[in-house]
């Protein structure tokens, strides 16, 4: 039985008391059968915008009409928002994403034939019990994503829906049936009817879900070559190298499973090879390298989130993890200057970037280069631990140590204070004051 919480149950109730119908309606319904916590209860009704509006005002709740045109109201209870929506039947999509009207029903199963996908045009009361005209109970049993009636209609009414599919995939482990992956293929190309700030949205949920290899399978129902070109060439890409038994697609999809649930992280895999296609040369053996791929994958990235509208931050973080993922750390000096120019938090997950790639590559090179990163998390440590010198701030001379030898131009004493780190960076026993401002004195 589903519980429905206190005040969706006490809207639905007051609804009904008025002899209008409501329910409980979508995701929560959804979640509740898959005994997940829904993170919203959002009701349907008979009643018309502005007799809800009425019913609740009366009551002394804030009703707020967030999209009246739409046929839905917001009320306010205990501080937590409902949405209530009446029963609608959509008219046409000439943008291909939002119904140019609505016209009000009094028929829930008219209401619940415009949604988008079986498992979430289940509707519940505690009167009624579960309404599932379209066999949404037994797609979740059967764990199949299918879109409600005709699937080339539901994608040409709104093509988000397309990528949705693929989302509710990835978040429930769910297959997508026949007839809806075949319809996705077929209108693919409508995605570009899309804002970029929703494609983003829905990316960002695939990779966050715990199948986030399923990013993939947009290749697959071919929306990658609109959503990421850049990306869906890469499963064209083979790999003819020791280290590697996947094509640069498979080997990315692969990675994106091993790091951790965060997005800049996950980010970061999706684009760490991206540039491969690109940069790829085969010596006289036959083996294939990727030289200087890193670069050219981190400015691709810049591109890329730039295009789908991610924060600055994002940004930053992904493309010097990027920049820096196949970054040579073989000794103390190496890491310390990687250090230098990523900063420690930066190198942290730069650590956890190159495990995923490894757990990408090829098994049988797995243990020589995870005893390779056990050694480069020692010595990371010891840097730490030893307070070893990689930034400006730690020093042991500054700005005003050197104006007081007798620079005055400002880009000088800058340009000093870099080569005086290059120093401390190849030599950490150099970082004392009297040796610094000595070299100083000598050579500069």
């Amino acid at each position: 039985m589903i519980k429905v919480p206190k005040w969706a149950d006490y809207i639905i109730n007051k609804l009904q008391e008025k002899n209008f119908e409501a329910y409980a309606v979508g995701g929560c319904v959804r979640d509740s059968l898959l005994s997940k916590e829904p993170n919203d209860w959002d009701i349907t009704t008979s009643a018309k915008p502005e007799d809800t509006m009425k019913i609740f005002e009366a009551l002394g709740h804030k009703v707020i009409p967030t999209g009246i045109k739409h046929g839905t109201v917001t009320v306010i209870a205990e501080k937590i928002p409902y949405e209530i929506t009446t029963f609608r039947v959509d008219g046409d999509y000439s943008d291909g994403r939002h119904p140019d009207k609505v016209e009000f029903t009094d028929d829930l199963r008219e209401d619940l034939s415009r949604r988008d996908f079986t498992i979430n045009a289940m509707a519940y009361n505690l009167k009624n019990g579960l309404v599932d005209y379209f066999k949404g109970k037994q797609d979740l049993d059967n764990k199949i994503i299918r879109c409600v009636g005709n699937a080339n209609e539901r994608f040409n009414e709104d093509a988000l829906r397309m990528l949705r599919a693929v989302r509710f995939s990835a978040q429930l482990g769910f297959k997508l049936q026949e007839e809806t992956g075949a319809a996705i293929k077929k209108n693919h190309a409508l995605i570009k009817n899309v804002s970029k700030e929703r494609i983003q949205i829905e990316i960002n949920k695939i990779l966050l879900s715990d199948n986030p290899d399923y990013i993939a399978k947009l290749n697959e129902y071919k929306l990658l070559e609109d959503v990421m070109p850049e990306y869906s060439v890469c499963f064209d890409c083979r790999q003819n190298n020791p280290y590697h038994i996947y094509n640069v697609g498979v080997h990315i999809q692969n990675s994106i499973k091993y790091i951790e649930q965060n997005l800049a992280l996950r980010l970061t895999m999706l684009f760490h090879d991206i540039g491969k296609p690109l940069c790829k040369t085969t010596d006289e053996k036959g083996i294939d390298h990727f030289y200087a791929h890193a670069a050219k994958s981190s400015d691709m990235a810049e591109e890329i989130l730039r295009n789908l509208k991610y924060d600055n931050d994002t940004i930053r973080k992904v493309i010097t993890l990027v920049k820096f993922h196949d970054a040579e750390l073989n000794s103390a000096k190496q890491i310390r200057k990687v250090l230098s120019k990523i900063g420690e938090e930066n190198f942290i997950d730069l650590l956890k970037v190159k495990e995923a790639d490894i757990s990408a590559q090829n098994p049988k090179k797995h243990e020589d280069r995870y005893e390779k990163m056990a050694l480069i998390k020692d010595t990371f440590s010891k840097i730490i631990e030893e307070k070893d010198c990689f930034k400006l701030k730690d020093l042991k001379v500054n700005g005003r140590d050197l104006m007081e030898l007798g620079m005055r131009n400002g880009k000088l004493v800058g340009s000093t204070l870099n080569k005086l780190l290059e120093i401390v960076i190849e030599k950490p026993e150099l970082n004392d004051r009297e040796k610094l401002l000595s070299y100083v004195r000598k050579n500069l």
